[in-house]
């Protein structure tokens, strides 16, 4: 029973420095955001700049074209969301990166931490309060030029999806700061992946506006099941798990199907990046 007891002891305080661990991090994280802002004011004033122009752009389309009473700020504002979010995602295996060509890195590495994952731990915490921010001002944004508000179990909602999101992409872009040699590739990816990760979505026009080869491109990239609910969450103030919020030629997606989609992509994310983490933090 002492043995146990011991058990016990040694796991719950190995659970506390964990925690400090990756509070400390985190932490060190914000000090940095704090002392250069400009990252969070331009995630903010980009997406802002987005909805303005884009909205102009098609202020005259024809009625219907993007649904029943939606107006195209209404269509956009999801889009904007969450490719904000996962832009963010996406940037935050530039400050790991950062870390480990200035030396920083292996200096935690060496340090007798209860677990080296709490480094992971704290980047991903970073990047999903950064999200959460960038995604308050885009609703409050969106809501100014005329796309309305979800009611509040929507707005629960839109920060589940967000969360699960910025949760995969922010895994993968980690894993990359950890193989890739250096920063320049690492942004180069960032580069490559970005725009077209956009466009090959249904972030700025509905699925059925594209070829069908673009339509299947659509269908398995994970920002249009992230995209497709927070949309209908605008366009529906009655909605469901077993709410239809995707139609394809093929396939119909409900929100408990879509929520399920995309911890799936979490999961798969995770998993790719263990054979990383664990050569990094052997």
């Amino acid at each position: 029973m002492s043995q146990s007891l011991s058990t016990d002891l040694s796991q719950t305080n190995s659970l506390a420095d964990f925690t400090q661990e990756t509070l400390a991090l985190t932490k060190r994280l914000f000090i940095q955001l704090q002392r250069r802002p400009s990252t969070l004011i331009a995630g903010v004033v980009q997406p802002f700049i987005w909805l303005i122009l884009f909205g102009a752009l098609f202020a005259n389309a024809p009625s219907g074209t993007f649904g029943n009473d939606a107006n195209y700020a209404r269509f956009l504002a999801p889009g904007i969301i969450v490719f904000t979010a996962f832009s963010g995602a996406l940037n935050a295996g530039l400050p790991v990166m950062f870390d480990r060509e200035f030396g920083f890195l292996n200096r935690l590495l060496v340090a007798p931490l209860a677990s080296r994952y709490s480094i992971v731990a704290a980047s991903t915490i970073y990047i999903v309060v950064l999200s959460f921010i960038q995604t308050a001002v885009i609703v409050l944004a969106s809501a100014a030029v005329g796309a309305g508000l979800p009611n509040v179990a929507g707005l629960g909602a839109i920060a589940l999806i967000v969360l699960l999101i910025v949760l995969g992409v922010t895994a993968l872009s980690l894993g990359l700061a950890f193989a890739l040699p250096g920063h320049i590739e690492l942004i180069a990816i960032i580069f490559v992946a970005n725009l077209p990760l956009l466009f090959a979505s249904t972030a700025l026009a509905p699925l059925n506006f594209m070829t069908k080869w673009l339509q299947i491109i659509a269908l398995a990239n994970p920002l249009t099941y992230a995209i497709e609910p927070i949309r209908y969450l605008y366009l529906h103030q009655d909605w469901g798990l077993t709410s239809i919020v995707l139609a394809s030629p093929w396939f119909s997606i409900s929100f408990a199907q879509v929520i399920v989609i995309l911890v799936m992509f979490d999961l798969f994310a995770l998993v790719a990046i263990q054979p990383l983490l664990r050569r990094r933090f052997a």
